[in-house]
């Protein structure tokens, strides 16, 4: 059946509220630059009732009808002079625009704290960007700080929000190495703590430095809009992408920017690499990519760890095997290949033959390894073949076999892996704390910004291909059978998971540790190699027994 495409409301709607907003923003700016006299003159008026009315309550009781019968003669002459209330009417007009008038004191420039900390950052960077055969240096001891910082932004505390440096042409900001000297010698000036954004321009020799604040991290695991072979790895700056999808936290719904990885026969990068610490969230991002993917296809998941952080994927449709012994994550690989090959002699006959590709090798299937290199001793103990060599197949023929391999190991275990994984898997990730170099050897690029000594759990880089280094907060995905899982985020991964297998023998209805009716536990299900082999036995046991014929006589 031909898929439909998504609405039209949901792929342009966010950009339509935000040409709205921006409609709005300049319809009020506007009506306040026009009746900003009208709004001055009324703030007047007020002020001088105000006035008049302390004034009166101020006067004596003995005193108030002589003021008042003063006041109706002022009023009686007013009223019988030429033009009298027309010119009393502009005098009271005036004082009423004199008096509302904006008289708070505007900053033209920094105070003395801001401009010392300008001063000491000039005199910082001159080293940098100053050479002794300058007749005329930009940047020099003592020098005009000025004509160097173009525009600078403080916040409430007096540290730089903002600044924006213009720089000598000799300089070499074409070296990488040249180029962290400065940023890190601004990062260091600027404050400690906060992740900068650095945009060299190096056409016209400007730096600017920007703060960027920081990624929400209360976006919780749901349903997200998106088309077949997209998966959101997580959410960005809304400057770095150009697409918004709607997202729900609590009761409100609002745009976020998703990290979209594309998959199938016309991905460019068909497999994940996600490298991170322990505690940094590699594990979350795999449960949510699993909880994606059985909305359109089947996972085979294989545990390193063997923590029991997939339990609660264990037994669902969809999910044809979670393996955590070495003697199951080797059959599941093997199975996983031979499907792999299966598939792609199916789709070549087809092909071949003229007819439309089999159904059974379009629907995606997907590898899901956390920690595979745990698994590399003991088979070498035990005579076995590593698991990693069981996923060459489905690395190098995976895109035209709808099979995609997704990657989780430790940032400092990542020279256990072979090279065809490290080879295949051009899109990557890293979670929590790493120094730039570990950034740029496992994205292939450095940051655009500083990376922050503490981070919290599913916040790291992403890069896909040659694509631009992203800044990346992965969903909260928390194992539900955690005793450390809010409610909130139990319920919301628990929502997504997809129903159990049928019982066979129809047990009564069992109550899972949330507190939800369940349906009951189903028998261990068997490895995916055996699997074909029990269902081809249950067919033969099935067989209509033929029915014997009496002899004659």
């Amino acid at each position: 059946m031909a898929r439909r495409p998504l609405p039209r409301i949901l792929s342009s709607g966010s950009a339509h509220i935000a040409r709205s907003r921006v409609m709005a923003r300049s319809a009020a700016d506007s009506a306040t630059d026009v009746l900003h006299p009208l709004i001055t003159i009324t703030r007047g008026l007020r002020l001088l009732a105000g006035s008049g009315r302390r004034k009166w309550a101020a006067t004596p009781k003995e005193r108030r009808g002589p003021a008042l019968f003063l006041v109706a003669a002022c009023v009686l002459v007013v009223a019988l002079l030429p033009y009298g209330p027309l010119l009393t009417l502009i005098s009271v007009m005036a004082v009423a625009g004199w008096k509302g008038r904006d008289r708070s004191p505007r900053r033209t420039g920094p105070n003395d704290a801001e401009l010392q900390r300008l001063r000491s950052l000039y005199e910082a960077l001159v080293p940098y960007f100053s050479v002794p055969e300058d007749p005329s240096p930009l940047f020099a001891h003592g020098g005009e700080w000025d004509k160097a910082f173009d525009e600078y932004e403080f916040d409430a505390d007096g540290r730089l929000t903002r600044l924006r440096v213009s720089y000598p042409a000799y300089f070499t900001d074409g070296e990488d190495s040249s180029r962290v000297r400065i940023e890190h010698l601004l990062h260091a000036k600027s404050g400690r703590g906060r992740e900068y954004l650095f945009d060299w321009d190096e056409e016209g020799n400007v730096l600017v430095m920007s703060v960027l604040p920081p990624l929400p991290t209360d976006i919780a695991a749901q349903r997200f809009v998106t088309a077949p072979g997209e998966t959101v790895l997580g959410f960005t700056d809304a400057a770095a992408v150009r697409r918004t999808v709607p997202v729900v936290e609590g009761d409100k719904t609002r745009d976020a920017p998703p990290v979209v990885w594309r998959t199938g026969a016309r991905s460019t990068e068909p497999h994940l690499l996600v490298a991170g610490r322990p505690g940094s969230g590699t594990t979350s991002l795999l449960r949510s990519i699993a909880l994606q993917a059985l909305a359109h296809g089947d996972v085979v998941i294989v545990d390193g760890n063997g923590t029991g952080e997939y339990a609660s994927l264990s037994g669902r449709a969809g999910v044809l095997a979670v393996e955590c012994g070495l003697s199951g994550a080797l059959s599941g690989l093997e199975w996983a290949s031979n499907e792999t090959e299966r598939r792609l002699i199916a789709a070549n006959r087809a092909r071949q033959s003229g007819h439309a590709v089999p159904e059974d090798t379009k629907r995606p299937l997907w590898l899901l390894l956390d920690r595979p290199s745990a698994f590399a001793h003991p088979a070498a103990a035990d005579g076995r073949p590593d698991p990693q060599e069981l996923l060459q197949v489905p690395l190098r023929h995976g895109r035209a076999a709808n099979v995609t391999v997704v990657v989780a190991e430790q940032l400092d275990n990542l020279d256990a892996l072979s090279r065809t994984v490290r080879t295949h898997t051009r899109a990557r990730v890293v979670l929590g704390a790493a120094t730039r170099d570990e950034l740029a050897s496992v994205l292939g690029a450095p940051p655009h910004t500083t990376p922050t000594p503490e981070t919290p759990t599913g916040r790291g880089y992403a890069r896909l291909g040659t694509g631009p280094v992203l800044r990346l907060q992965v969903p909260a995905t928390p194992d539900p059978y955690d005793d450390a899982t809010s409610d909130a985020h139990r319920r919301a991964v628990l929502d997504l998971l997809p129903d159990r297998h049928a019982p066979i023998d129809g047990t009564a209805e069992a109550t899972d540790t949330a507190g939800r009716t369940a349906e009951p536990e189903p028998e261990p299900e068997p490895d995916p190699p055996a699997r074909a082999r029990v269902k081809r036995r249950q067919r033969q046991n099935q067989a209509p027994v033929p029915t014997a014929v009496p002899a004659e006589g």
